[in-house]
Parts: structure tokens; C-alpha cells; sequence
């Protein structure tokens, strides 16, 4: 079992920043994907960005074409936990942001974390 514990999530005005947190525990193995997704009402769940963890590394980086050059995902390898970056921040980012954690058939998801950017 592995459990993902958002945070960072709030109000901002747009072209403001935020940083998310997803501290992950649990049976952690050290080879796997972590990552963020969106949905905001009305829609389906999208991905954002993820970050795949190869032995003591943080590997490579996809990103959705929308928040490419504005969001920036990471990780702290020792402390199992994954952060995104969210500059330049628009309306159309507002969404519930999920953490993600998959490695071959385990798909694990958060709790989510409310993003609002308005003025």
C-alpha cells in the first residue's frame, strides 16, 4: 500500500505561483512514477506532469503541452516526495490537483488539493 499526502493548494490571482507537495509513504519501490493530474468540473481528469524515480535518481519528465515553460515538477528522492512548481499561473488552471503514484499494475491516487486562480 502506498499513501499520497497532498499539499500547497489555494487562491491566487492569475500570474501568481504556487508550489504543491505529494509526500508519499508506505511500501515505496525504487522504480516508479509519480505525478500530477487535474480535473476541473466539468471535465475529465488530465494529466499534468510526471517524474519517474530510477534507484537513487529522479529520472525523466513529461508535461502536458498546456503547462509546458509555467510548471516545473521535481523530487526529493529521500523524503519519497514530488512537487509542482505552478508559475504564471492562469484561470484555466483552476482544478482539483491529484498526486499520483503507479508502478506497473499499482496505481495509486490523493486525496486532491483544490487550485483556484482568479482575481
Amino acid at each position: 500500500q502506498v499513501q499520497l499526502v497532498e499539499s500547497g493548494g489555494g487562491l491566487v490571482q492569475p500570474g501568481g505561483s504556487l508550489r504543491l507537495s505529494c509526500a508519499a509513504s508506505g511500501t515505496i519501490f525504487s522504480i516508479y512514477v509519480m505525478g500530477w493530474y487535474r480535473q476541473a468540473p466539468g471535465k475529465q481528469r488530465e494529466l499534468v506532469a510526471t517524474i519517474t524515480r530510477a534507484g537513487f535518481a529522479s529520472g525523466s519528465t513529461n508535461y502536458a503541452d498546456s503547462v509546458k515553460g509555467r510548471f516545473t515538477i521535481s523530487g526529493d528522492v529521500g523524503k519519497n516526495t514530488v512537487y509542482l512548481q505552478m508559475n504564471s499561473l492562469k484561470p484555466e488552471d483552476t482544478a482539483v490537483y491529484y498526486c499520483n503514484y503507479k508502478r506497473g499494475s499499482l496505481d495509486y491516487w490523493g486525496q486532491g488539493t483544490q487550485v483556484t486562480v482568479s482575481s
